[in-house]
């Protein structure tokens, strides 16, 4: 009897979705003779068993297209708002996987939806995950769909910076995704020629910055641009994050954690406007007027990359060969020029964040660019 597997898309649009449903879907109904459902609205469709079949039409001329065709959200398994109140949707998902007898469940996402798997298999439910953020902060798989298209995107915007920074001799910050890793602007930012890459994974000082573009000024270069990561905080207010998360961490009680939780979004929150403080700081500190470029959602946006393309293809095709072969219960991931399985059990909760020491740090580094630590 053939397979029926369903497929969602979860978390935070990005290139290369449908590409990777596309990649899936055409493998597993054309090679394996299987049956496609798509849930919509990510695991919300899930739970309210709200889904449209998939076959050869529908997955037709959808390569090229930028979002997702299936609609996302960033809804929790086990804590999905339903009128108004959290709930355990588990075991009414059970019953939706149940009643459309399905063989697997592929979720296609980042790091939540890799928790949200995960939450899935261990109820009993037959599930697969693909990586896809453009944060490329996914761990155990060399890369994810989302990641090339956002860094061409980002790398553009810190070219295009350059001209206005040095016709008006001014510094001119771009925030680029990317909340616990860096990869983002660290690539955007070798590749766009920023004279200053600012990381979450290098807590920076503004002394620092200062001392790189007072360098770039005595050899007559009167502007400069920053590319900083969402995520990247000075010394002090990554001490002060730190510090608020161990408490959360170390609660006694739901109460102590609540609270804790409470006092680490307020510091988030305070932190927000970073970008903004940084420029007046930087101008202060050098006398150039600063100015600020949020790049947002720009990033996630178009038409995916053949590098994307490529990739949602290869990871698509190999999960419709993993389900033909009884797996489940894993992430499929990026290794080389094709994909294995990896346990979601190894995924979830786990970041791949930029090393200190990684190849690009170290090339950063040789051409002039200041990282501000």
């Amino acid at each position: 009897m053939a397979k029926r597997i369903g497929v969602l898309t979860a978390g935070g649009d990005a290139p290369g979705l449908n590409a990777a449903i596309r990649g899936l879907g055409k493998a597993a109904v054309g090679r394996h003779g299987m049956e496609l459902i798509g849930f919509r609205g990510g695991v919300r469709g899930l739970a309210e068993d709200d889904w449209a079949p998939l076959d050869h039409a529908s997955l037709s001329g959808i390569l090229t297209a930028g979002g997702t065709i299936l609609g996302t959200s960033r809804d929790k398994v086990h804590k999905m708002v339903v009128d108004g109140e959290p709930r355990d949707m588990i075991p009414t998902i059970a019953e939706t996987v149940e009643r459309n007898k399905l063989d697997c469940v592929v979720l296609l996402g980042g790091g939540g939806t890799a928790k949200n798997a995960l939450r899935l298999h261990e109820a009993g439910i037959p599930v697969m995950h693909l990586p896809k953020t453009i944060d490329k902060d996914i761990a155990h798989t060399d890369n994810s769909f989302g990641f090339a298209t956002a860094l061409e995107i980002a790398t553009e915007a810190v070219d295009r910076l350059h001209s206005t920074a040095h016709s008006h001799h001014r510094v001119i910050i771009a925030e680029i995704m990317g909340h616990k890793a860096g990869w983002l602007a660290l690539g955007a930012g070798i590749a766009g020629g920023a004279d200053v890459i600012l990381l979450p994974e290098l807590p920076y000082q503004l002394d620092s910055i200062a001392e790189t573009i007072e360098q770039r000024k005595a050899r007559g270069t009167n502007f400069s641009v920053i590319a900083v990561a969402e995520g990247a905080r000075d010394v002090h207010a990554t001490a002060e994050l730190e510090a608020a998360e161990s408490l959360i961490k170390s609660a006694s009680s739901p109460e102590a954690k609540a609270i804790a939780k409470e006092n680490f979004a307020r510091i988030q929150d305070q932190h927000r406007e970073n970008p903004f403080r940084l420029a007046r700081e930087v101008e202060a500190a050098t006398g150039l007027e600063s100015r600020v470029t949020i790049l947002g959602y720009v990033q996630r946006g178009g038409t995916p990359n053949a590098a994307d393309r490529l990739l949602g293809s290869v990871i698509g095709s190999a999960a419709a060969d993993l389900i033909d072969s009884g797996e489940s219960g894993i992430m499929v991931a990026a290794r080389g020029e094709g994909a294995a399985p990896v346990p979601l059990a190894d995924v979830a909760g786990n970041l791949s964040l930029v090393p200190k020491d990684h190849p690009w740090i170290r090339t950063a580094r040789d051409v002039g660019t200041g990282l501000g630590d």
